[in-house]
């Protein structure tokens, strides 16, 4: 197999972090040697989440087994996904933004026709439900555990906990058609075609203020990873979990 040297479009501040990561679990469960240093397994671990590098195209870079680059990179996701926030863990400093704005995203997976509960009619495709929060400039704040890709989103956002919260908090949330009937401080547009002209402002203003979470999900999927995900179903919560954590700290 040819290889060739590549870069990765991430801070070093970002891979000191998950170096410090895994070298506190090293610590901790006291490892004495390892094919790769805690330095080069988070490189490893980011090239494949933020690349979206296979197993095999990642041993023959970093000149380890395809068995041991998937136990390296199953470590880094495990203890980046402990670290990322509940949604009443994220609320405490959502209360303190004006508004925030909430979309649901298909994310891809490699499953076949008959798996029906994750084929998605809007999308026409195969994937897992997640549900973004952001805040008014466009900055992702929260990402939900995933559900199958049928799961509507109101039906996603009422299972997480979503509409409650930001009703308990008293927070105005702006989004699409698809939460229409959410209630609480959820605000959608209005539908219909014949609409009065003040209806058509509102929705006119409404999508000038939604397009900024555009910029989240666009954020997300910049994780190459979440564009085609070939793992466990199981997985990727802890996956998703674990892009949150990292971009965060990328971003901060």
């Amino acid at each position: 197999m040819l290889v060739f040297p590549s870069s990765i479009d991430l801070s070093t501040r970002t891979l000191r972090f998950l170096t410090g990561q895994l070298t506190a679990r090293r610590r901790e469960i006291g490892t004495r040697w390892r094919r790769l240093p805690a330095a080069r397994q988070a490189l490893l671990a980011l090239a494949h989440l933020r690349c979206g590098g296979t197993y095999a195209q990642l041993a023959a870079g970093f000149g380890i087994g395809i068995a041991t680059v998937f136990r390296y990179i199953r470590e880094a996701v495990d203890i980046l996904a402990i670290l990322a926030p509940s949604l009443a863990e994220a609320m405490k400093s959502i209360r303190a933004k004006a508004f925030v704005i909430l979309d649901g995203t298909l994310l891809p997976i490699d499953r076949i026709a008959a798996d029906t509960p994750f084929y998605s009619g809007k999308h026409k495709r195969h994937g897992m439900n997640v549900q973004v929060l952001t805040d008014p400039f466009g900055r992702l704040l929260w990402a939900s555990p995933v559900l199958p890709g049928s799961t509507h989103d109101l039906t996603a956002a009422r299972q997480h906990g979503i509409i409650e919260s930001l009703a308990e908090a008293g927070l105005t949330c702006w989004a699409d058609k698809a939460y229409q009937g959410a209630g609480g401080t959820v605000r959608v547009p209005f539908r219909g075609r014949r609409l009065k002209r003040w209806k058509r402002r509102h929705n006119t203003t409404q999508a000038k203020i939604r397009c900024l979470g555009e910029q989240a999900m666009a954020a997300l999927k910049g994780w190459r990873l979440l564009r085609k995900l070939r793992c466990s179903i199981n997985r990727i919560t802890d996956v998703v979990k674990a892009v949150l954590v990292v971009h965060h700290h990328a971003s901060a």
